[in-house]
C-alpha cells in the first residue's frame, strides 16, 4: 500500500521580482502624445471686446500654422497663415483686419460681433509634413442697452384706471425682471406679467402702487436696468382747511401766521387774498412747500378774507375763506388833504340847511298883525304911529346874509296918527 499523496504545492513570486517585471512594462510603454487643442478666451464674449483662440499642445518644432472660419480646410475661409521657420504671415479671404496670429499659434480676434460667433478650425503642420486640426467655438452676445419703460396711460385715475407698463427694447436671449420701490414684485392679484416677463400689468391702480417702477434685463454677458418710471396717479383732492394764529390784530404788529392744513401729499398749495391769487408783499415770507404764510408786521392793507388751494395733477380744492380784521387809531393830525376838504364841505351844508330852516321858520311863526291907526294907551294918552316902533322881533343876521336887499331891522308907516 503506497503512501498517500499531499495536495500539491504553490510556488510563491518573490516581491522584489514583480516590482521589477512592473517597472520593466512601464519602461517599455510608448509615451503617449498629448492632444492638440483649442480654448476660447472668454468662453462667453461681449460685443466689442477681444477674443483669443488659444492653441494648446501644439507639435515641436512647427512648420506652420493656419486658421479657417468654420470646421473644414476651404481656401475661401481662410483667416491667416504663417511659416514658422521665416514668420512670414499671409492674410486670407475670411481675414477682417481684426485678426492677429501669435508665434505659438493663437489667434486674436478684436472688438468681437456677433457675425465672429461660430466655429474655427486650427491647421498646424508638423516638422514630418503631418498635420493635426482642431475646432474652437466663438459665442458672441450682444451688451444690452439701457432699457427704457413705457406707460399706455402715465396719468391714471385711482380705483379706475387699469395700466400697462413694457419694459423695452426687445432682444433675443433676454430675461427681464421688474422692481418695485427697490422690492421685487410683491403677490397681488393686481399685478399681471406677461409670459415673457417684459410686460407688467396694474389693474385698477392704487397711489400704493405709482412705483417707481425699474426693469432689468439680462443676457450671458451684461446687465442692465433703466431709470426709475414714477406713474401719477390722479385722485380726488380732499377740501384742507386754514388756521391763524390771530383773527383780529392792531396795526403795525405781528407776526401772524396762517397755515394751510392737509393730509395730502404730493400736493402743491397756493394762497388766494379776497379770491384773487395772493400777491406777496415784503411783509409777507411763504415756507418751503408754501403751508405757512406769516405776515409781520401786519398793515390795514392785510384786512380781508384768505384762502388756501392744494392740487395736484388731476383736481384742486380750496378752503373756507377766513376773515383776518386789522384795528388801527385815526390820527387828527395825519388826516389828508382830501379828509379835510370833506370836512368843510360837510360843515358848510349843515349850515346852509340851518339856514333853510331859519328862514321856514321866520316866514310862517313871523306874520304880525297890523298897526292901529288910532289909539291910546293905559293912560288914556294917545300916542302917533310913526312915534312907535315896530313891534316885529328882529330878524337873524343870517337873514340878512340871505336877503340883503330886505330891510328886516325895522318898518317905518308913512301914515300920520290922526288927531282928535
Amino acid at each position: 500500500m503506497g503512501t498517500p499523496s499531499g495536495p500539491p504545492r504553490r510556488r510563491c513570486i518573490p516581491w522584489n521580482r514583480l516590482l521589477l517585471a512592473v517597472s520593466l512594462l512601464t519602461f517599455w510603454t510608448p509615451p503617449t502624445t498629448a492632444q492638440l487643442t483649442t480654448e476660447t478666451v472668454p468662453p462667453l464674449a461681449a460685443e466689442g471686446s477681444d477674443v483669443l483662440l488659444l492653441a494648446h499642445n501644439v507639435a515641436n518644432n512647427p512648420l506652420g500654422y493656419a486658421w479657417y472660419r468654420g470646421e473644414r480646410v476651404d481656401n475661401s475661409q481662410l483667416i491667416v497663415s504663417c511659416r514658422v521657420a521665416t514668420n512670414l504671415t499671409i492674410k486670407g479671404p475670411a481675414h477682417s483686419g481684426r485678426e492677429a496670429l501669435y508665434p505659438n499659434g493663437t489667434l486674436l480676434i478684436q472688438n468681437v460681433t456677433q457675425k465672429d460667433t461660430g466655429s474655427y478650425m486650427l491647421l498646424v503642420t508638423k516638422d514630418d509634413l503631418q498635420t493635426e486640426r482642431q475646432t474652437g467655438q466663438i459665442h458672441v452676445h450682444p451688451v444690452l442697452p439701457t432699457p427704457v419703460i413705457t406707460s399706455n396711460n402715465s396719468k391714471p385715475w385711482e380705483h379706475k384706471d387699469t395700466v400697462v407698463l413694457t419694459c423695452g427694447p426687445e432682444t433675443q436671449n433676454t430675461s427681464y425682471m421688474w422692481w418695485i420701490s427697490n422690492q421685487s414684485l410683491p403677490k397681488s392679484t393686481r399685478l399681471k406679467l406677461s409670459e415673457d416677463k417684459r410686460t407688467l400689468t396694474v389693474f385698477s391702480v392704487t397711489r400704493k402702487e405709482k412705483g417707481p417702477y425699474v426693469c432689468e434685463t439680462r443676457n450671458l454677458v451684461s446687465i442692465s436696468r433703466s431709470d426709475p418710471f414714477t406713474l401719477d396717479v390722479l385722485y380726488p383732492v380732499a377740501r384742507p382747511s386754514l388756521q391763524v394764529s390771530n383773527t383780529t390784530v392792531p396795526e403795525h404788529e405781528g407776526p401772524v401766521v396762517l397755515t394751510c392744513l392737509t393730509d395730502e401729499t404730493g400736493v402743491s398749495i397756493r394762497w388766494l387774498f379776497k379770491g384773487q391769487s395772493l400777491l406777496l408783499a415784503d411783509r409777507m415770507t411763504l415756507s418751503s412747500d408754501n403751508s405757512t404764510l406769516t405776515i409781520d408786521p401786519i398793515s390795514r392793507e392785510d384786512a380781508g378774507d384768505y384762502q388756501c388751494e392744494v392740487s395736484n395733477r388731476g383736481n384742486s380744492s380750496r378752503s373756507g375763506p377766513l376773515r383776518l380784521r386789522v384795528t388801527w387809531r385815526v390820527n387828527a393830525q395825519a388826516l389828508s388833504v382830501g379828509a379835510i376838504t370833506g370836512i368843510v364841505i360837510g360843515v358848510l351844508l349843515v349850515l346852509t340847511l340851518l339856514a333853510v330852516l331859519g328862514c321856514f321858520i321866520f316866514l310862517h311863526r313871523g306874520n304880525w298883525p297890523p298897526a292901529s291907526t288910532s289909539g291910546r294907551g293905559p293912560s288914556g294918552s294917545s300916542a302917533s304911529q310913526a312915534s312907535l316902533p315896530d313891534a316885529r322881533p328882529p330878524a337873524p343876521i343870517y337873514q340878512e346874509l340871505l336877503h340883503p336887499d330886505t330891510d328886516v331891522y325895522c318898518n317905518i308907516s308913512h301914515k300920520a296918527d290922526a288927531g282928535p
